[in-house]
């Protein structure tokens, strides 16, 4: 190998895998299409290997393409590191921070704190996704997932960074027309809306109430994946939902919505969760400390 592979052109290889698109990369990185394409035919000529299969509509990495992308975020992360180690990134952190959460999360409550984070940090380049859907933070490059609910990955750290949990409730409308649940069990007769967000079970609502954990299954005419839309279908009368505090807490405080069963609730805390490698980098660092910090103040409380 006469010319080794350059690191811009590793960094630029696995934002094509990450986007699936030449178009896609292009946008995200401020240059042309021509240009990622050029970038990718040269770092396949320095390593003699085909990387990408390519089609009119997107990429996919081949065999040795894969091998080559798991060992381009491992250096990557490792120089990213070193330049931490080296530099005033200890007092300072600097570099690109890349942070997913669930949309309405992300939306009210994690897009004011990186607004305020950029501003205490200037040095970050921060980009926030709002994906509900689970997330492979390795294979997508992301540094730190802020997430409501379990944890599961054992290759991952999770650090509980704010209470939360998720509560039944109703409009007073639906309550007056269906009537009052007064035990678990009766929520399989009635409308519930059901939600495939992150790590809730789609239909099975489980549960911890006077007897521990319980599960029921719910059904109802109107389901979706998006948090947002499931709690206005409940403030119009459509049935009941189980919702975080932090998202239904504002309007049980003002009665358009009314606790059902509310001695049950759904464990629900706010992890943070990133790679174990990233333990020592000082932007995943303050990153989860400056969350911590914003969604634990009074007037953000979770």
């Amino acid at each position: 190998m006469n010319n080794p592979p350059l690191l811009e052109d590793l960094r630029l290889f696995c934002t094509v895998v990450r986007k699936h698109s030449f178009a896609a990369s292009a946008l995200e990185l401020g240059v042309s299409k021509a240009f990622v394409s050029k970038r990718i035919a040269l770092l396949e000529a320095a390593l003699q290997v085909r990387l990408l299969h390519r089609t009119t509509r997107s990429v996919s990495v081949t065999e040795n393409g894969d091998i080559v992308h798991q060992w381009a975020l491992r250096i990557l992360e490792d120089v990213d590191q070193m330049t931490e180690a080296v530099s005033t990134a200890r007092i300072s952190p600097h570099g690109l921070l890349r942070i997913c959460t669930s949309s309405g999360f992300g939306r009210n409550r994690v897009s004011p704190a990186i607004s305020a984070l950029a501003l205490r940090y200037p040095s970050l380049e921060i980009q926030l996704e709002l994906l509900d859907r689970p997330v492979d933070l390795v294979g997508e490059g992301f540094h730190l997932d802020i997430r409501i609910g379990d944890v599961r990955e054992p290759n991952l750290i999770a650090r509980r960074i704010a209470p939360n949990a998720r509560v039944l409730c109703a409009s007073e409308a639906y309550l007056k027309q269906h009537g009052m649940p007064t035990k678990l069990t009766d929520l399989a007769q009635h409308r519930c809306i059901v939600i495939r967000e992150r790590d809730q079970d789609f239909g099975r609502w489980k549960l911890n109430g006077p007897d521990g954990i319980e599960t029921v299954r719910v059904t109802g005419p109107l389901a979706a994946n998006n948090g947002e839309i499931v709690h206005q279908w409940a403030l119009d009368g459509h049935g009941i939902i189980l919702r975080s505090i932090w998202d239904v807490g504002p309007g049980l405080a003002s009665g358009d919505l009314v606790r059902v069963l509310p001695q049950y609730q759904q464990e629900a805390d706010v992890w943070a969760v990133y790679p174990s490698r990233l333990s020592s980098s000082a932007k995943v660092r303050v990153g989860v400390q400056f969350l911590e910090e914003w969604l634990n103040k009074p007037r953000h409380v979770v």
